[in-house]
């Protein structure tokens, strides 16, 4: 079949006139020579248009030569386009793809989040190209990523039988060792990369982690101070554990200030998460949940405990619409006592502010009328 293909595409092309010679605007020639110029000048947009004429072009008359599919997908490709790309490579023979299409293929799927087709098609990939360090790593990687850790190390060793320097190679060799909880083995394999140079924060950040699971406590808090200061006292679980390892080191009082800054750097965005409660409440209350709507009203008051017209809604809502006179006044109460503090009320927040005190005075004439009978 593939013979005949081919056999196909040179008969065309034997028709197609020479570079030097008028070339018909709407010949396959043509169209592929204007792409090919366009993305010299990196002009994808143009270029699209001349390889998508090109390709259907051939549709219509032979089977579209491989390299016209390929030149299309790397125009999708640099679009961003990777569905296009990896429909339009997948269908390629693998021993037609060159290597650059066969990474496209790869790639296209992992920028897709489609995980099990990246594994599938950078395996093939390695398969034919088994030196091609950096998919060997992105291979050792997915495998880790599907809990097939060992599949990993399995990948890792081949290569690494025959290169032992790669960093990128020896990185996922090392997170494919810790996942697989061979600690030993893992914190062996990070240390190497540090005496490779690769000082970067993940490579201290594991083998800190590592250390700390053989309970080699000293190693791990020295590895873990780098990491913390690389990653500018930034990083959460790094901060977490560096505070308690200082603590299973009895260096207490360092270690309950790094669980203090911990617990700081794991607190929501509180702006956030103000607008987050703010609008669910709002959607509850638009969709008749009033219950819902009332708990998210109070979820975003301590985020923002200032807020009085939350503290009115919540009011109101136990007021009329869930019956709940008790809670109501509760909550005009705490109402009241932050809108009186208000400078320079508004027209608005002063009718507001009458409407409680209304509710408040029946609610303790009611009282009185109980308490005298």
């Amino acid at each position: 079949m593939h013979k005949l293909q081919s056999m196909l595409v040179l008969a065309l092309m034997t028709v197609l006139p020479s570079w030097g010679e008028d070339i018909p605007q709407d010949s396959l020639q043509w169209l592929t020579q204007q792409g090919d110029s366009c993305m010299q000048q990196y002009n994808t947009f143009e270029a699209l248009k001349y390889y998508r004429q090109a390709y259907d072009l051939a549709t219509n008359n032979v089977p579209v030569p491989f390299a016209i599919v390929a030149k299309l997908a790397d125009c999708y490709y640099k679009r961003a386009n990777y569905r296009e790309a990896s429909e339009l490579l997948k269908n390629i023979p693998e021993d037609s793809l060159s290597h650059e299409s066969f990474r496209q293929l790869a790639y296209s799927y992992q920028k897709l989040g489609d995980q099990d087709s990246y594994v599938y098609w950078t395996g093939q990939l390695v398969k034919r190209f088994p030196m091609d360090g950096e998919m060997v790593a992105g291979l050792v990687s997915g495998y880790t990523l599907q809990d097939q850790a060992w599949k990993g190390i399995e990948t890792a060793q081949k290569y690494y039988s025959v290169d032992s320097t790669n960093i990128l190679v020896n990185r996922a060799y090392a997170d494919a060792y810790f996942m697989d909880r061979q600690f030993d083995k893992a914190a062996a394999k990070f240390e190497q990369l540090l005496a490779q140079g690769d000082s970067v924060f993940n490579t201290l950040y594991s083998l800190g982690m590592s250390y700390g699971r053989l309970d080699s406590l000293e190693r791990a808090y020295n590895c873990l101070l780098k990491a913390f200061l690389l990653s500018g006292m930034q990083h959460k679980g790094c901060t977490y554990r560096l505070g308690v390892v200082c603590i299973d080191t009895k260096r207490y009082e360092q270690g309950l200030g790094y669980l203090d800054l911990a617990l700081e750097l794991m607190r929501p965005d509180t702006t956030t998460m103000r607008a987050i409660t703010l609008s669910q409440g709002e959607g509850y209350y638009l969709t008749r949940d009033y219950e819902k709507a009332v708990e998210a009203w109070k979820q975003h008051l301590t985020y923002n405990p200032g807020s009085v017209a939350t503290y009115y809604n919540i009011a109101n809502a136990y007021a009329y619409l869930l019956h709940d006179k008790t809670k109501a006044e509760d909550y005009y109460r705490l109402f009241l006592d932050l809108a009186r503090k208000e400078e320079n009320p508004n027209k608005q927040l002063m009718q507001m502010i009458l409407n409680a005190e209304g509710v408040i005075k029946i609610s303790e004439r009611r009282k009185n009328v109980n308490s005298n009978k």
